[in-house]
């Protein structure tokens, strides 16, 4: 269906009656003196207040919203919205809905999201807590340019336009304050056109607390960040966690070194044989997701993983477990070897352990590459499926 609607202005509303009315009649005023043929739509999530008979009463659709939360009140009045376009913008009379032409020019232009950035446009004394203003945006928005690559130097302002269809196809899910993250993410993953307009920041006209909770809404969009990248999250920590611990055993197998006045030995030998296994973990934890994360529809096909899956095949896997498995015993062998030498007795543990010790190692490793790989295979099976239930025509066709 087509909509003969440009442009849709929907605003989430929590008891917002000291400032809706204001927001809406400059949203009007705006469609009106750009001429658009567009809708106000007001997203309440449950008022209590009177704000939906304001915002009725001002001309506004009112869409209410059952479900609690920033990002439940948005996606219901995202589909509900009848525009072409959305712009989205709190409605605490922080956003000036009158200055939106930035935001409708990009979308003419083509851009399939647009995003206002307050630190270009301005903010006004006591518009933002000083904790967001020079800590939480400014290191929640570089997370997010160097974990997806996303140009948004402002990743949780909340005045914002897209393509209303594109927008729908991400599948949003998020339901609360992390809802900001999950477009910028997924519209960045998905490759769409991304524009930034200065947007200017004005305080909150409601004159009560605001319901965002810095620390818990925070923390809520670091982790929707780290579990939408399994690359920052699992695999480069682990990495370097690997690396470290492989070059800390090759170092201290000879024996003892020493560091200035510290002598290290067969204690910190099992420490870096620990952050060996667990950095060895953590990137096959990173494995799984990707894999997982592909299959599923929320990350895009990467050639890279489908080379390192087509080279690690359950043959392979099992072949390199068994190899790790074999050494790991013939170490094991040695070291019973040099106990029964001595028959049986007392041993030296810095003699002993440097052999236990990478036994152990190489036993632990093989276990975790035999058990991954077949976890995998269990992983691909079920990719390759719901790639068939998905193409049944290209499977058809290649099949005449």
């Amino acid at each position: 269906m087509t909509s003969s609607l440009e442009l849709s202005i929907v605003m989430p509303c929590l008891n917002e009656a000291a400032t809706i009315g204001a927001c809406i009649a400059a949203a009007r005023s705006f469609l009106a003196r750009r001429s658009i043929v567009g809708e106000v739509v007001v997203a309440d999530n449950g008022s209590r207040d009177g704000a939906q008979a304001i915002a009725r009463g001002r001309g506004a659709r009112v869409v209410e919203i059952a479900e609690r939360g920033y990002g439940s009140a948005l996606m219901g009045g995202i589909a509900a919205a009848r525009g072409t376009y959305v712009i989205i913008g709190d409605s605490d009379g922080s956003y000036d809905f009158a200055a939106l032409d930035g935001f409708l020019d990009e979308l003419r232009r083509g851009s399939k999201l647009v995003m206002g950035n307050r630190f270009a446009g301005g903010i006004a004394r006591g518009a933002m807590p000083a904790l967001h203003r020079y800590l939480g945006n400014p290191v929640l928005s570089a997370l997010g340019r160097v974990f997806f690559g996303s140009p948004c130097r402002d990743f949780h302002c909340g005045l914002r336009g897209f393509d209303r269809e594109a927008i729908l196809s991400l599948d949003l899910q998020s339901p609360g304050m992390e809802f900001a993250s999950e477009m910028v993410v997924k519209a960045t993953i998905a490759g769409f056109s991304v524009a930034e307009v200065p947007t200017a920041l004005a305080p909150d006209g409601r004159g009560r607390k605001s319901h965002l909770r810095t620390w818990r809404d925070g923390w809520r969009h670091l982790r929707f960040m780290l579990l939408f990248s399994p690359r920052w999250l699992f695999f480069y920590p682990g990495c370097a966690l690997f690396l470290l611990g492989l070059a800390g055993m090759a170092w201290l197998l000879p024996g003892l070194q020493r560091l200035g006045p510290l002598g290290l030995d067969i204690h910190t030998l099992f420490y870096a044989s620990l952050a060996v296994v667990v950095g060895f973990q953590s990137m096959l934890f990173w494995l799984f997701a990707r894999i997982y994360s592909e299959h599923a529809g929320v990350a895009p096909a990467d050639p890279r993983l489908r080379a390192i899956t087509h080279i690690f095949t359950l043959e392979a896997g099992l072949s390199c477990a068994a190899a790790m498995l074999l050494a790991g015993i013939a170490l094991g062998c040695y070291a019973i070897g040099f106990w029964g030498a001595n028959d049986f007795g007392g041993l030296a543990p810095t003699q002993t352990m440097r052999l236990v010790i990478p036994s152990g190692t190489l036993i632990l490793l093989g276990c975790q590459t035999a058990t991954s790989a077949f976890f995998i295979s269990v992983l691909e099976i079920k990719g390759r499926r719901a790639d068939e239930r998905a193409s049944p025509q290209v499977i058809d066709s290649e099949a005449a």
